[in-house]
């Protein structure tokens, strides 16, 4: 059966075609999906009128009728999980069941928010004076813009529509080119759900500079989301505070540890280090990125670990017992070769793979490097791709060291027996968040976001709808 799915963009509760297209391809084939309106500068501005338009309504409506239909909305993304799970397969190419975890992953954020939407509380301050009484007020913050990348299609959209909806606001919504039908779906059933024409839109485009200056610049947005690189967050990041000050949440890159101590159960620490590198083919923000090993486990670890990943299998996403799918698009591939490439010519060694993969021409074999240096750029940059650098350490100082010689400060992980251990280095780690001896833990109720140029901000858990709330105090005074 053909999958169906939206190709027009959605602006103002209409769907929008263009003359000017672009086509969205399959990584794991290169053939072309979709072609999807590119979109400019005026259609994000009619995009960005029709929010602020329909903002007032949105905004007065009591949080419990929100919620309601956040949560239709969820239970509709919960009846079509299969079409999103094969949807973010085939324009992301992750495997069709690590595809369908992302989109009940995707899914919880709109039915926690929902929920989160009604315990927006002010609060009491006792008063100074007894003329004067204190309170405060959390209102939404208005009109949001966000910019989602294409390793988390639907995921990373939810995470921010859904607070920025759950709070009272409207949304214009730029998602990547690479992915944008995974947005569109959820344009299709966000429609369905009774959402109000403008409270949500997806303007596409592959002209991302034009649409991210208009979404800066623009006094009509009042709060800007991005999850992508640093390089690029920062130069939104200033574009949106340098011309009308506007509130940003920056999720940017990572370069995340894993530490195997000695006392670390080996067993769980390979299982975690593989689901924690090798997820999405190691295309996440928060994948481990490089793997520090305590020197008298450091053989054993790189064994056991070498062992399990050559069993990885490697193919297209719809393809049964699938791991490891493509990377995003050549550009990606030819990153994770240089790097791998230097590495070796440096000194370490490729205990399995170390090269591209038979499968197709942007799949890489998944790897485990030896031998590899603090210098390495597999170590001081993030990779991106199926490769695990493993690091040499003596001391738990040493280690912790290594960990935080950053700009970075995501994610990081650590494997370890010792409780003592486990609450100095947790405190020790300069990261915004700490995962012990398990190599996933993102979910819909706890702060996801970073520290140092990793970012601004916290999506998820209670502090993800206080980044679209604006805290008001009110006096009354004037008491006898």
């Amino acid at each position: 059966m053909a999958l169906a799915f939206r190709s027009d963009a959605y602006i103002d509760g209409k769907w929008r075609a263009s003359a000017k297209r672009f086509p969205v391809y399959n990584p794991a084939t290169q053939e072309v999906i979709a072609h999807v309106p590119d979109l400019g500068a005026a259609e994000t501005e009619e995009a960005i009128a029709a929010a602020h338009a329909a903002f007032p309504l949105w905004a007065a409506k009591p949080a419990k009728e929100r919620a309601a239909i956040l949560r239709k909305w969820y239970d509709l993304m919960m009846a079509d999980l299969d079409r999103l799970s094969r949807l973010i397969s085939l324009e992301g190419g992750k495997p069709v069941a690590e595809a369908k975890g992302e989109a009940a992953y995707g899914a919880s954020f709109i039915e926690w928010f929902a929920e989160e939407s009604k315990r927006a509380y002010g609060r009491v301050i006792p008063t100074t004076t007894d003329t004067r009484r204190y309170v405060t007020l959390k209102q939404p913050i208005g009109v949001c813009a966000s910019v989602t990348p294409w390793n988390f299609p639907m995921a990373m959209i939810t995470r921010k529509a859904g607070p920025a909806i759950a709070a009272g606001c409207t949304i214009v919504l730029k998602p990547p080119h690479q992915t944008p039908l995974t947005a569109l779906a959820l344009a299709e059933l966000a429609e369905q759900a009774g959402l109000p024409p403008g409270v949500f839109n997806v303007v596409t485009t592959e002209n991302a500079s034009a649409v991210g200056k208009v979404m800066c610049e623009s006094e009509l947005v009042r709060h800007f989301s991005f999850t992508g690189s640093t390089e690029v967050g920062k130069k939104l990041g200033a574009a949106c505070i340098g011309s009308t000050v506007k509130k940003v949440s920056l999720e940017l890159g990572g370069n995340a540890p894993l530490i195997v101590f000695a006392d670390a159960d080996l067993d769980l620490a390979v299982k975690g280090t593989i689901m924690s590198k090798f997820r999405n083919a190691g295309q996440t923000c928060v994948c481990a990125n490089r793997i520090l090993v305590e020197d008298s486990i450091y053989d054993a670890f790189a064994k056991k670990l070498s062992e399990a990943v050559a069993k990885l299998k490697v193919g297209p996403g719809d393809q049964d017992g699938v791991e490891i799918g493509p990377l995003i698009d050549q550009k990606a591939i030819e990153k994770v070769e240089r790097m791998v490439a230097e590495a070796l010519a440096s000194g370490a060694t490729a205990l399995t793979g170390g090269k591209k993969h038979a499968a197709g021409a942007q799949f890489y074999t998944p790897t485990v490097l030896a031998d590899v240096t603090r210098e390495m750029r597999v170590n001081t940059e993030e990779i991106f791709g199926p490769v695990a650098p493993l690091i040499r350490f003596k001391t738990e100082d040493e280690a912790v060291a290594i960990a935080n010689d950053t700009p970075f400060g995501l994610a990081a992980y650590f494997f370890t027996k010792d409780i003592h251990r486990a609450w100095r280095v947790a405190e020790r780690i300069e990261s915004g968040m700490v995962s012990i001896n398990d190599g996933i833990f993102s979910n819909e109720v706890i702060p996801f976001g970073g520290v140092k140029q990793s970012g601004l901000g916290r999506e998820g858990g209670v502090e993800g709808l206080d980044e679209y709330l604006e805290p008001k105090f009110v006096n009354f005074g004037g008491f006898n």
